[in-house]
């Protein structure tokens, strides 16, 4: 297991196949300011052992990344639907993304309700008689209830009515969607069923297990169980899961939500009540309010998070993905936020400068 305290930058397996694999050269940027609108054709990014095998076309990050892993050395090449620096979610893509999902072999969506623009696609491919595979990476997943202060009825719960659908942050239910990103491969490619499977199970358990168990070192070693976030409600079940209370500064679950003058008075409170000198902000998310409870209260800086919904261009270059980023981003930020250590004690050298009030 990887020492939580252990300052390297973190290297994944696939890290140094990054010369000859397929970089990701697409990343959508998660639950961002829906206004973005989009109508050019995605740069995907791609991974697989040669340009002959089977594609899927994945629709959102997280599972493009799982799906990658669980696909490495095989045929299967993934790809990347949203081009870079758009989401998936309230993004209008035009007739081109549609047509690249009915030449895919599969499509690998979130499951109903959570990105309007794949449940058309689906529509599409089912009044068509298309033969595109279908993987729905929610399959079986257990949502937990939104929160009191959500308003059910916003975008981004769709069908699934009064439930959290960021399931991919907490890991047992990450597991599970490799399980059904798995199936759904193997149907696909049958002849290469005992890789796959392998490298799921390589993946569950020396990457999924380590990231969970870094996570419960760094929340069990923390005096402070509340985080203070300057960012949308998406990390519900980090907090269910490791037992402490997330306060987004954006009650919603989209990062486009206004800021009331409320929601700054709340937050105000729970700094104070907290003795709160740090807080987190999405890395996606709009800096504004940050920087007004840093004129306005006791915090001194704010630093990175993100529920793994995006890329930046230096991650690409990096090749980074689920891993990479919970190593690199999120878990450094929570051991700061915590009270754990800090914040130039932790991350890779030259964290705490480069994500200090980070532009």
């Amino acid at each position: 297991m990887r020492d939580s305290t252990d300052e390297r930058p973190r290297l994944s397996r696939r890290g140094t196949l990054a010369a000859t694999a397929g970089l990701l050269t697409s990343g959508l940027a998660g639950c961002l300011d829906s206004s973005s609108n989009a109508n050019d054709s995605p740069d995907n990014g791609t991974d697989g052992a040669n340009g002959d095998g089977p594609v899927v076309a994945a629709s959102f990050f997280s599972f493009y990344d799982f799906a990658r892993n669980v696909a490495d050395g095989t045929p299967i090449r993934v790809t990347n639907l949203v081009p870079t620096g758009l989401h998936g979610h309230g993004w209008e893509p035009n007739a081109s993304v549609t047509k690249d999902i009915i030449d895919a072999d599969a499509f690998l969506h979130v499951g109903p309700g959570f990105q309007p623009w794949a449940d058309r696609a689906i529509q599409t491919l089912e009044d068509d008689d298309a033969d595109t595979q279908l993987i729905n990476a929610r399959e079986g997943v257990q949502l937990v209830d939104l929160a009191a202060t959500l308003d059910p009825d916003e975008e981004g719960v769709g069908k699934q009515r009064g439930k959290d659908p960021h399931f991919w942050l907490g890991p047992d239910r990450a597991k599970t969607s490799v399980d059904n990103i798995t199936d759904g491969l193997v149907e696909l490619a049958p002849a290469h069923e005992d890789a796959l499977r392998d490298n799921a199970t390589t993946y569950k358990t020396e990457t999924i297990e380590r990231i969970d168990a870094d996570y419960q070192a760094i929340f069990d070693a923390a005096d402070r169980d509340v985080v203070q976030l300057a960012a949308h409600n998406a990390f519900q079940y980090i907090g269910v899961k490791y037992d402490v209370t997330m306060r987004p500064l954006v009650t919603n679950l989209a990062a486009s939500g206004d800021v009331k003058p409320s929601d700054i008075t709340e937050a105000k409170g729970v700094i104070e009540d907290n003795d709160i000198e740090y807080i987190a902000n999405g890395v996606f998310e709009s800096r504004r309010p940050a920087e007004q409870l840093l004129a306005e209260t006791q915090v001194e800086a704010y630093f990175p998070v993100t529920p793994y919904a995006g890329v930046r261009e230096a991650w690409v270059e990096n090749d980074w993905g689920y891993e990479e980023i919970a190593y690199n981003i999120n878990m450094p930020t929570f051991r700061v936020v915590l009270g754990n250590d800090a914040p130039e004690n932790v991350g890779p050298d030259g964290w705490a400068a480069e994500w200090r009030n980070f532009e």
